[in-house]
């Protein structure tokens, strides 16, 4: 299969282009061979027929080493990116960055239009431009009818062109495809900043500092207490505010923060389970053991079977 693969870490990768890390992920590349005309991106309806290789489990825990936008037209539709679960309705936009772990669900129905795009399709100008690797903000988008109208319009185009080989020579067609995805992904970007500042502007100050705090000091510091202490709050005062931005308990975010860091360990290194626990900090394999399992209901072995 033509294409460009990414190697995992440790990994190997087949004659088919697909590679696998030591964690037992596969990683597939972007499919060349099912775009029109062999160019970098593909658009086009979701649909059961639709693949990122003749093999893929897309249903299964997989990574792709390229960009896939999905517009939705119905819902709702369960994804899961990075091991949180997202809902999506008619209207909504899941953006998957390369090298995210994520999972089609079988119950869901997918309808709308799909835009994956190699990485390396686009001028480095334009990809720092639209953000491309912004990780940070948020894969799930939900547009105002004003802008939703505007993404619709911007991906119709593109689709057009794409589909459209017959009028223009081939490097024409090309770089007129380069313009129409820079238009729609500007046009994304854009919602995907300004959603995350509208949360941000959202969240009460205590809580914001104390979700900076944790990100910092999750893997050693797991005490609600020592937090408060070190923010200058009381610890009723750093209850109500998480509690306020999340409807959780500030000692369950600082859990979830653990278990993520953890998951995402298990996932896409070959550490054995010890060091997992202690580089999340649980110095005793037993005590992480336990911890992941009360949270998750799987021990970190089992977890990591899974993704196998």
């Amino acid at each position: 299969m033509a294409g460009r693969t990414v190697q995992g870490d440790g990994g190997r990768e087949g004659g088919d282009g697909i590679s696998e890390g030591g964690d037992g992920i596969r990683t597939f590349p972007f499919p060349v061979d099912l775009s029109v005309g062999g160019v970098g991106i593909q658009v086009g309806p979701m649909g059961t027929g639709r693949t990122w290789h003749a093999h893929a489990p897309l249903h299964r825990v997989h990574r792709i080493d390229f960009h896939v936008v999905m517009l939705f037209g119905d819902g709702p539709v369960h994804h899961m990116i990075d091991f949180a679960e997202y809902e999506a309705t008619a209207g909504d936009v899941l953006w998957i960055r390369p090298g995210q772990v994520h999972r089609f669900s079988r119950a869901s129905e997918y309808r709308g239009t799909v835009l994956a795009m190699q990485p390396g399709f686009l001028p480095r100008a334009t990809v720092e431009a639209t953000g491309l690797y912004r990780y940070d903000l948020p894969p799930l988008l939900r547009p105002d009818p004003a802008r939703l109208d505007a993404l619709r319009a911007a991906l119709d185009q593109l689709r057009r062109e794409y589909e459209d080989t017959e009028t223009l020579p081939f490097s024409l067609h090309t770089a007129v495809l380069r313009h129409s995805l820079t238009a729609f992904l500007l046009r994304l970007a854009h919602l995907a900043a300004s959603s995350a500042e509208a949360a941000r502007q959202q969240d009460d100050t205590t809580f914001t500092l104390f979700r900076d705090a944790v990100e910092q000091g999750f893997s050693t510091n797991h005490s609600v207490s020592a937090y408060a202490d070190a923010l200058g709050y009381s610890r009723r005062t750093l209850v109500r505010a998480v509690r306020a931005a999340t409807g959780e308990t500030p000692k369950g975010f600082i859990d979830k923060r653990v278990v993520l860091e953890a998951k995402r360990l298990l996932a896409h290194t070959d550490l054995p389970i010890g060091r997992v626990g202690a580089a999340v900090g649980f110095p005793d394999a037993a005590n992480f053991s336990k911890f992941f399992q009360l949270r998750t209901g799987r021990t970190p072995a089992a977890f990591r079977a899974e993704l196998g």
